[in-house]
């Protein structure tokens, strides 16, 4: 078995919609496929992924330094000994030969998109969905669950920003959330505090509604909002301050009589073990959003798991950022504590294939080999194009 051939495409998100620090009107993703010498009804077997959602595409990175390294390494170096079939940790290898320790950044996006397609390959050969070959990897008997979700979205929009909150938020209850996650900092607190009141008001209670800074706030800033936040009781208040600054969350931590959530922009298990070490996370209820997709791929974030469970904090307290098919089945592989969802925007990767089913605020997987990024209506034609 060989790799035959590595594509890359750079596809924009749709929408325009913006958090308190990035308008997202401009982003793109790297939708990367591995295709391989195998061949299944007289077509090759592939792997398609991308890089999660929020960081651009990475073609550059991916084409000039990636790419080729994986194509120039030797087949058998890129192989499970003992089973002759594609090791993701391998090709992973291969794609950062040469790469200096440190500053992690944008390499860990692009690394990301190269080695989750080789999970969604796996699946493929053994014809099982990615969960399913997730969860024996890592030791697990893998079993079909339905996972608690929220979704994610209350962004600021122009023009009248309550009504047309108040009329996303509707729309999830609909479809079956349970839960969900509005953006804070863009505006005045007061303002701010206005459309949480309308969310808890609409959802029922502040436990089903989180709030998202999106490391918007300096320390005294997020003191302030913490204790204005205080007694809605929230699910959780996420990324208040610079996700690198590992003492300002503790600062606030000591503060904040909630859960706090934090850790979609940490890239590398280096990075997660100073968040436990210096961060002041509590492990009876903080909350942990480390995102494969950013952060080298899933060898990597099994790495952070192992780190948070020294560290005392269970899986159940790991909830992945993204929103999207990919870490759909990393939670449901990994016996992780639940799932972001985009229903509403970052199409064509935001949210799940209309078979996924999303009932009384939980989502469960089908059943289609891999991930399943071909059953995304709004998805399927990229990956068409792409792997022709």
């Amino acid at each position: 078995m060989r790799i035959v051939e590595i594509r890359e495409v750079t596809v924009p998100l749709e929408g325009s919609v913006a958090n308190a620090v990035v308008n997202f009107n401009r982003h793109t993703v790297s939708l990367v496929a591995v295709i391989t010498d195998v061949m299944r009804h007289g077509v090759p077997v592939y792997g398609v992924a991308f890089n999660s959602i929020g960081r651009f595409a990475q073609s550059g990175l991916l084409r000039d330094r990636m790419i080729p390294r994986v194509l120039d390494a030797p087949s058998d170096e890129l192989l499970d000994p003992d089973t002759g079939i594609l090791d993701p940790e391998r090709v992973l290898r291969s794609a950062l030969a040469d790469e200096k320790p440190g500053g992690h950044g944008d390499r860990a996006c692009a690394a990301a998109a190269i080695e989750l397609a080789c999970w969604d390959l796996l699946g493929k050969l053994a014809d099982e969905p990615a969960y399913a070959t997730i969860a024996r990897a890592d030791g697990r008997t893998p079993t079909r669950r339905a996972a608690p979700v929220y979704a994610a979205g209350g962004y600021y929009r122009p023009g009248d920003d309550i009504a047309a909150l108040r009329a996303e938020i509707s729309g999830y209850l609909e479809s079956g959330y349970r839960a969900v996650k509005i953006k804070v900092g863009g505006l005045s607190l007061d303002e701010d505090l206005r459309r949480i009141d309308e969310a808890v008001s609409i959802v029922g209670s502040g436990a089903a509604v989180a709030v998202d800074a999106n490391g918007r706030f300096g320390r005294e800033a997020a003191v302030v909002y913490a204790k204005a936040l205080e007694p809605y009781r929230l699910r959780w208040f996420e990324e208040p301050v610079d996700p690198l600054d590992y003492g300002a969350t503790a600062e606030l931590a000591a503060a904040y009589d909630g859960v706090l959530a934090t850790g979609e922009n940490l890239f590398s298990r280096q990075d997660v073990a100073n968040l436990l070490r210096f961060g002041g996370i509590r492990p009876d209820c903080d909350i942990l959003q480390m995102d494969a997709g950013l952060s080298y791929g899933l060898t990597e974030y099994r790495a952070m798991l192992d780190l948070m469970d020294s560290a005392g904090v269970d899986r159940a307290h790991a909830v992945p950022h993204g929103g999207h098919l990919i870490n759909l089945h990393i939670v449901g592989g990994l016996g992780l504590g639940g799932c972001e969802a985009y229903p509403g925007v970052f199409q064509p990767f935001g949210g799940y294939s209309a078979d996924c089913a999303i009932e009384d605020g939980t989502v469960t997987p089908a059943d289609h080999p891999g991930f399943g990024l071909e059953a995304k209506a709004e998805l399927s034609g990229s990956i068409t194009r792409l792997v022709g």
